[in-house]
């Protein structure tokens, strides 16, 4: 994937999807970069060659390999991908498929449906958020309506290729109103005072977001659309918002996750005995704030930590049967394992045929949905935004219900330039500071008199 995410439109880069559809596996990291920084075509040879020889690759013509190459709207986009054709083509039995200008969670998605022998076209992926979104929203209890100013989503696009596709995806989804700004046809600059990354930093509204928007419940993408925060504009100040975070969006789906196993649980008419105990897991970073952490464990949900680093957060997810992970800064997902999914459709089938209709046959097939809606392989800004909007519904909240489920203790991230950045070392997922001594407990004597003072 051709793509600089959330950075300046005159920066690109490049982000490579395992077969797996994940992230580039770790082991592989230290090759990406030394073939980057080769300094002449015959050093790049040696080190493929060395490689080759390391992983015991084999270059007799029997294996074919397949990759699909995507960017995103940066101008330097169609010369990079060019190039990136001509790499893959001077390797025996590799072919390339340029798949066109995507969102980098698309490219992923793409690579993990190939690879399970399923369609993998971007109109696949539209079809198949759609209507697992629909589902989600086919099964929201009769009684709950959200009033007139919830039903209104407004977008800010990042002047990218997010709101370009989800002008395209919102065509699919009759009952949603969304107004999409800042998609990049109005002339705006990428990530130029808009998007999610200057929206949870900066904490103020992006460009073409104004006091009127008081009320509305508001979301923000980034650059390649796999971040997501929402959004209020509050109404003293048009500059200022109630941002609602990645952490928020990770408490929003580990209640909806954990209700639906809750309800899935009870005891129904048939009264099966299936003592399945599916294993939820959510994981965070040190960078989450601490009043989100309390709050998942206060709901009885398992919370363990990770390293700063999708990848770190991704490896654990994975350990679950259903794992959450998100970033504060909205890049995040749900991970269902196959186990876990072969269970659930046998208890949906069983659920049919004995109590069709039942509480616990719909809570089943609502997590059958969000298994389909979110993308398993990477963060999507897009699924997730279907998805926070499908909770939504279904409980019947506002933007201000759920900003309410707890309140951030206050915080600031500074960065401090220093000599040797190694010389800092910590442990427990970044979370306590081993060298040099004493800087641990000068932060714990701040943090205890902070505490006192409260």
């Amino acid at each position: 994937m051709i793509t600089a995410s959330h950075n300046q439109v005159n920066d690109n880069g490049v982000k490579i999807a395992d077969p797996s559809g994940g992230m580039l596996t770790q082991e592989w990291e230290p090759f990406a970069d030394a073939i980057a920084n080769s300094p002449t075509p015959q050093h790049l040879v040696q080190l493929i060659d060395e490689f080759v020889k390391k992983e015991n690759i084999r270059f007799d013509g029997v294996r074919s390999a397949e990759m699909l190459l995507g960017r995103d709207t940066r101008p330097s986009g169609e010369s990079l991908l060019e190039a990136a054709k001509q790499g893959v083509y001077s390797i025996v039995g590799a072919t390339a498929t340029d798949m066109g200008i995507l969102t980098t969670p698309q490219l992923h998605w793409m690579v993990r449906a190939r690879n399970k022998g399923m369609k993998a076209t971007e109109l696949d992926y539209f079809e198949q958020l759609s209507s697992s979104f629909r589902c989600l929203v086919d099964l929201t209890p009769n009684q709950i309506k959200m009033n007139n100013t919830d039903d209104k989503l407004v977008v800010d696009g990042a002047n990218g290729v997010g709101g370009e596709k989800l002008e395209v995806l919102k065509k699919m989804l009759n009952s949603m109103v969304i107004e999409v700004r800042n998609s990049g046809k109005e002339g705006g600059v990428l990530n130029e005072g808009v998007g999610a990354d200057y929206v949870q930093k900066e904490k103020v509204v992006p460009r073409g977001f104004y006091l009127k928007d008081v009320g509305i419940r508001c979301a923000s993408l980034d650059g390649d659309a796999d971040r997501l925060v929402y959004f209020s504009v509050q109404s003293n100040n048009a500059s200022n918002i109630n941002l609602v975070d990645g952490d928020k969006i990770l408490s929003l789906f580990a209640l909806f996750i954990k209700e639906q196993l809750s309800i899935l649980k009870m005891e129904g008419d048939d009264h099966v005995d299936d003592n399945y105990e599916a294993r939820l897991g959510i994981v965070q970073t040190a960078y989450a704030n601490g009043a989100s952490t309390d709050y998942l464990k206060q709901l009885g949900l398992e919370v363990v930590f990770a390293p700063t680093g999708v990848k770190y957060l991704h490896e654990k997810a994975a350990e679950y049967d259903i794992g959450i992970y998100f970033e504060a800064n909205g890049h995040g997902t749900i991970l269902f394992s196959e186990g876990f999914l072969s269970w659930l459709d046998a208890r949906n089938n069983e659920l049919s045929s004995k109590s069709k209709g039942s509480e616990q046959q719909k809570a089943a097939l609502r997590l059958l949905a969000v298994s389909n809606l979110i993308n398993q392989a990477v963060g999507d800004a897009l699924s997730g935004l279907l998805l926070v909007e499908a909770i939504l519904q279904y409980k019947g909240w506002s933007i201000h219900n759920w900003s309410e489920l707890y309140h951030d203790l206050p915080s600031r991230q500074l960065k401090v330039k220093v000599v040797d950045r190694t010389a800092v070392v910590t442990a427990n997922a970044e979370t306590v500071v081993v060298r040099p001594p004493l800087i641990q407990e000068a932060i714990n004597v701040e943090v205890g008199s902070s505490i006192f003072e409260t």
